[in-house]
């Protein structure tokens, strides 16, 4: 399967139209304003993408005076883009396991990418090349190159990107090169640290599981480490191993999936449990207080999954992408565009931070404005500028809906143009109807996912039922007939509230229960149940009931059940009883967990 260009895409209404306005009204001007007004690349590359969406005049004028300074900055220093300073430049590159210089390399490549993309203009990618012939010049095997992989992967996936935006190869092969020569012997890392005095193992961050490097990538089957790091390098690996048709790599992304999807990712797609490496430790540590769960790694996760969705044709990865988009992501930004979570936990308290470390009593974690160490407030506003391209795929004669959004797409299927157009409430509602119009007749397929959320779907071409049965093949049902103009679909996904638990390896979530309803998982606010949220029980026969409640901003579907609370009564100062407490009936109220902390401050389960 491949991706449809974004130019083909239109989210004009609905769920992520809201998400993606706000995105273009309040958080990249917040982010702006908080960068100065610099140039910015995983801002111009939001910028860039949501001009393909939605005209915008300021931001295109935002944009091409980034564009232009990048232009004027290059030619009084000619380094290369992305590049500090030539008197900084040779130290850096000298360290290249502490230092982000080609992790910010990669990402002004993407920005070039996208900018190019959006407007049709080359002197942006043009810049990105001549920084991309640079690494090809300085890093690899022959005569005058010297050894090297970023100690902070990124720009493998960007050296990707940039060779299928000029068809220029040797930005594939070296991609291909990084990846190959992590961990390769003797270790890189080990020769640049002793070259500086410093002994490897004194690293603060050892052993080097936290950036990957210890084992060659095609003989790793355990997401280990930093989990950004880990996230961006297994997109390289997937994007090399799809392109260049290599099976032993593709292999191992497949363990790596794996292990991540049955052992190390928390039910929002959240990963990274750790506050030390903001990383992966052992198999079933979900806690929920205290967990590290980073924004920018779930973004990771997104981008990793599209792309073993694309490899692979499977829904297994769409279902893992979806959770990540609804759940694990957009948590990272407030409903206004403007607060910012770098941490997300699963359970907070007053007094304690997201990571159960104790400040005063009347402390409440909150979104910030901004972050010392600001990667992900850039970071989601790309990805929600880019929501598009995660909507739908090609493939010969067949069109993949991958997600369910209010949008449009016209893309060539077979030998002719076909627009696709999606009506629907998704998330709130599982109802989606579809309007078929290529430019002639023809037979193909139409290949709708399955949600592995849902247990129960119907679906009707033109008004007459269809059989998913005899046609649902990995997650999708492939519909495929003669289509002709103005051809309808409808699509039922029933949509119940249920409950989710964890493996019982786990033994944070021992006892414990979530609620689920569709993609979205939801959670309990003090606001909506008082203090002391431990305190509340859901009996296992309890009845869960959803509604729309206009009363919460956002207007979120929301899920209500009687429960039970436990009981202060007659504890009096005892610290400790040899009798239970008792319990009293409690209305227990859920909402979607990326919406928490909109209101005001307190605890969150």
């Amino acid at each position: 399967m491949k991706a449809i260009p974004l130019a083909a895409l239109k989210v004009k209404s609905g769920f992520w139209h809201d998400r993606m306005e706000t995105n273009r009204k309040s958080t990249i001007p917040a982010i702006q304003k908080q960068v100065k007004h610099r140039p910015h690349s995983k801002t111009m590359e939001a910028m860039a993408y949501s001009l393909l969406n939605h005209p915008d005049a300021r931001m295109a004028r935002e944009l091409e005076r980034g564009v232009d300074a990048l232009e004027k900055q290059r030619a009084e220093s000619s380094v290369p883009l992305g590049c500090p300073p030539k008197e900084k430049l040779a130290q850096r590159m000298s360290n290249l396991r502490d230092s982000h210089a080609l992790y910010q390399i990669g990402h002004w490549m993407e920005a070039a990418v996208a900018h190019h993309e959006a407007t049709g203009e080359a002197r942006f990618l043009k810049m990105a090349s001549l920084t991309g012939d640079y690494l090809c010049r300085t890093f690899g095997r022959g005569k005058r190159k010297r050894r090297g992989y970023p100690g902070h992967q990124e720009v493998e996936l960007a050296l990707v990107r940039l060779y299928e935006a000029t068809g220029t190869k040797k930005y594939l092969d070296l991609a291909e090169y990084f990846l190959d020569e992590r961990a390769r012997k003797p270790h890189l890392f080990d020769k640049e640290a002793k070259a500086r005095g410093e002994k490897p193992s004194e690293w603060r961050y050892w052993p080097y599981t936290y950036n990957q490097s210890h084992a060659p990538v095609r003989e790793q089957d355990q997401v280990v480490g930093h989990a950004v790091r880990a996230m961006y390098m297994y997109c390289g690996m997937t994007d090399v191993a799809e392109l260049t048709g290599d099976k032993e790599l593709m292999k191992a992304c497949r363990k790596l999936w794996k292990n991540l999807v049955q052992r190390r990712m928390h039910v929002t797609g959240g990963i990274g449990p750790a506050e030390k490496n903001e990383g992966f430790t052992y198999d079933y540590d979900l806690p929920s207080e205290g967990a590290y769960l980073e924004t920018c790694a779930a973004i990771g996760l997104v981008l990793w999954a599209h792309r073993m969705l694309n490899a692979h044709e499977d829904g297994q990865y769409a279902d893992v992408m979806e959770r990540a988009l609804y759940n694990g992501t957009i948590c990272g930004v407030s409903l206004d565009g403007t607060g910012f979570f770098y941490e997300n936990p699963l359970a907070v308290y007053p007094g304690f931070n997201g990571r159960a470390t104790f400040e005063d009593p009347d402390y409440h974690y909150r979104r910030k404005k901004w972050f010392t160490c600001a990667c992900c407030p850039p970071n989601i506003a790309r990805l929600i500028a880019q929501f598009p391209r995660f909507i739908y795929s090609a493939k010969d004669r067949s069109l993949f809906v991958n997600l369910y959004a209010d949008s449009t797409v016209t893309t060539g299927i077979g030998n002719q143009q076909v627009t696709v157009a999606q009506k629907t409430d998704y998330p709130w509602d599982g109802r989606v109807k579809l309007t078929v119009t290529p430019e002639k007749a023809a037979t193909w397929t139409l290949a709708l996912r399955i949600p592995g959320w849902c247990r129960k779907v119907s679906a009707k071409v033109n008004g007459r039922s269809i059989n998913l049965a005899t046609c649902s093949k990995k997650g999708y049902a492939r519909i495929k007939r003669e289509w002709k103009k103005g051809d309808k679909v409808e699509l039922v996904l029933a949509m119940l509230a249920e409950r989710v638990y964890a493996n019982p390896s786990s033994r944070d979530t021992g006892g414990r229960v979530t609620l689920q309803r569709g993609p979205l998982v939801y959670c309990l606010e003090s606001a909506d149940n008082g203090p002391r949220l431990n305190h509340l029980f859901l009996p296992g026969n309890a009845k869960l009931t959803t509604s729309r409640d206009r009363s919460i901003p956002g207007n979120p579907v929301v899920i209500t059940a009687r429960g039970k609370r436990r009981s202060l009564e007659g504890w009096g100062n005892a610290l400790y009883s040899t009798s239970q407490s008792g319990t009293t009936p409690a209305t227990i109220k859920a909402v979607p967990y990326f919406m928490w902390a909109n209101r005001e401050p307190g605890e969150m389960l």
